[in-house]
């Protein structure tokens, strides 16, 4: 058995040899046709990856005759970073596989991120790459015969190359210097607003500002996949977040000099619990009723019955069918994200140190807090950033205690509902929750009918309402008084084409009705809602509404935030980005986002640090979030 093994051993390695002896001679016996597939990758790779992305060649040509000057970038792009890595590895096919790769899986990434939300793919989507197994979960999926054709197309291309085997005859000396020169000219066309702004001009890269994630996808149209990948990265690297010229501890004192007789110390009355409820993906759409033809049936018969024993107004959330962490950073801080530029996850800029957010004014007060999520605690590293944002409790999938039951692909709400009703009955001091709930997160690909996303969708909302109606029923039972705040962080995610959206013939002009959302307060306790505003306001104006609302103590900051709400009600970019720069507004979320925390705030002296004291901690802050992240 072993001289078997031996003798087939060496026939293996005399195969090898045999294979790479006959390669080495197709470099020299093949010379144009080596040249051809080299000279000719870089167009190759471009036109797969569009190809693939457009579904169909058609699409792919017409784009071509419109904007030829895009393509001609992406053309450039690609042969910096494939000359590049021909000169360093001398030989052509890991050059040709390592691109190969990359251009593939984010042209695949980006098809399979259309056809799931009708949103593209931006550089800082890369950041979530290490939650790609959560994604799946969220994402449609399908492997079609087309998308496994361009596959194999492009391996046969990658496998052609190994066999014929095309290289530089060159010393590593020479190679080195130029193959670096190659992918630093890439990386500075990416990087440098001083080169790509020119680049960008020169090959008619649309280069337009976006408002809104309907402007984003027109500009997708104009410079299709690979060039607007290009540049939104280099629109997103030169972003830089600057403290306001004006920005000093006298400026701020001055911002919150306010009369002190509106300042108080105590509550006007009982001190209730109060739960703020952002549902995911809820929105109403029978305010289409007149433009589409749906099934709205008793969808939100729930909601309705809630909202008539308490008080229904209009919001206007940051966000629309993703990135759900905006909503949830301006429910948790009471500040725009937009005084901030607007990125997708403010999480990532936080500072690590205890941040002055609504649940530490609860805290202060005397009340337990608890955040509540039925997801995994390191997607967005909620885990390790909302550390931060004095909760006392942090309850995720793993740490319910009640029994976790699901609708759909995700925890039901009804879950989230009995934990906290359970909290409340537990806890002895008045309670604070803020809970994002997962139920009503795409996929909505199951029901009768699995391509009815609507009326799936229309399911998994009447089901959410429904839970929401029953939750107050056992509130009124309990005999604590409790306040309870429910918004939708936003519409919901469809399919790229042919969904409602298309349907309605939203553009990124008349999309503002996308970031309106209904929202509904409700006690079981007489409270008076008069206090409440009547006009459309930013969601991140609520907790201090509803601070109003409940007679809660008050400080500079608070009031001054009151103040603003009546002055500038919406502050959002997405929404109505003719409103004009806020000083104060940008001034104060500086502050208490990226600055020294001047303004008044609730945080413990013993837990309050600068953002100097945190700079200075820099390198020991850095390696235990490696550490953490790595575990998670």
């Amino acid at each position: 058995m072993k001289e078997k093994l031996i003798s087939a051993g060496k026939k293996t390695i005399g195969g090898i040899k045999r294979f790479n002896a006959k390669r080495n001679d197709n470099t020299g016996r093949f010379k144009m046709t080596n040249i051809l597939l080299t000279v000719l990758f870089p167009v190759f790779i471009v036109c797969m990856a569009e190809i693939n992305q457009d579904k169909y060649p058609s699409k792919f040509i017409i784009f071509c005759a419109k904007r030829p000057t895009v393509m001609l970038f992406n053309i450039m792009i690609a042969s910096l970073i494939f000359y590049g890595l021909l000169l360093l590895f001398k030989k052509a096919w890991p050059a040709v596989l390592i691109q190969s790769f990359g251009y593939m899986a984010l042209s695949i990434t980006e098809l399979f991120k259309y056809g799931t939300n009708g949103n593209h793919l931006i550089m800082t989507d890369m950041k979530l790459v290490k939650s790609v197994k959560s994604l799946t979960s969220f994402a449609y999926i399908k492997i079609t015969p087309i998308l496994i054709t361009y596959v194999v197309i492009v391996l046969i291309y990658a496998g052609a190359v190994f066999w014929f085997n095309p290289k530089i005859k060159m010393s590593i000396v020479k190679r080195v210097a130029p193959g670096l020169g190659c992918l630093a000219a890439c990386v500075c066309i990416i990087t440098i607003p001083a080169i790509s702004t020119p680049v960008y001009s020169l090959f008619d890269v649309d280069q337009s500002e976006t408002n809104n994630a309907f402007k984003l996808n027109e500009k997708f149209d104009n410079n299709s996949f690979l060039a607007f990948f290009c540049q939104t990265a280099s629109e997103n690297l030169a972003k830089s977040l600057d403290a306001p010229e004006n920005y000093n501890e006298k400026t701020v004192k001055d911002l919150m000099d306010k009369d002190n007789a509106r300042t108080t110390a105590q509550f006007k009355g009982k001190k209730p619990n109060v739960i703020m409820v952002m549902s995911e993906s809820f929105a109403d759409f029978r305010r289409f009723k007149d433009q589409l033809d749906l099934n709205y049936g008793d969808t939100y018969k729930g909601f309705d019955e809630v909202a008539a024993e308490g008080y229904k107004g209009t919001t206007i959330v940051p966000t629309y069918a993703s990135w759900t962490v905006r909503t949830e950073f301006e429910l948790n801080f009471g500040l725009p994200v937009r005084s901030i530029d607007d990125p997708n996850m403010p999480q990532r800029i936080l500072l690590n140190r205890a941040q002055p957010t609504i649940a530490s004014y609860y805290k202060d007060w005397g009340y337990s807090t608890a955040y509540v999520h039925p997801f995994l605690s390191s997607f967005y590293s909620r885990s390790r950033v909302y550390a931060n944002f004095s909760f006392d409790k942090m309850i995720f999938d793993e740490d319910f205690t009640v029994p976790l039951n699901y609708y759909g692909t995700y925890v039901e709400d009804k879950t989230i509902f009995n934990q906290i009703e359970k909290l409340v009955k537990e806890t002895d001091e008045p309670l604070f929750v803020h809970t994002t709930t997962m139920q009503n997160h795409q996929p909505y690909n199951q029901g009768a009918d699995p391509d009815d996303e609507m009326g799936n969708y229309f399911q998994w909302i009447g089901h959410s309402c429904d839970s929401f109606k029953e939750f107050t029923e056992h509130l009124k039972n309990i005999d604590e008084p409790t306040v309870v705040y429910l918004v939708g962080d936003h519409y919901p995610s469809l399919k790229g084409e042919n969904s409602v959206y298309d349907q309605l013939g939203m553009n990124g002009d008349n999309c503002n009705v996308l970031y309106e959302q209904p929202f509904v307060i409700w006690s079981n306790y007489d409270v008076d809602y008069s206090s409440m505003p009547k006009d459309k306001f930013s969601v991140f104006y609520a907790p201090y509404a509803i601070m109003d609302l409940i007679g809660a103590p008050s400080d500079s900051f608070i009031e001054t935030m009151k103040d603003k709400l009546k002055t500038t009600p919406v502050y959002s970019t997405s929404y109505d980005p003719e409103i004009g720069r806020d000083n104060e507004l940008d001034l104060l979320t500086y502050d208490r986002v990226l600055g020294d925390i001047m303004s008044s705030n609730a945080i413990p002296p013993e837990k309050h640090r600068t953002a100097q004291q945190v700079a200075d901690g820099e390198e020991e802050e850095t390696t235990e979030t490696t550490e953490e992240t790595t575990q998670e």
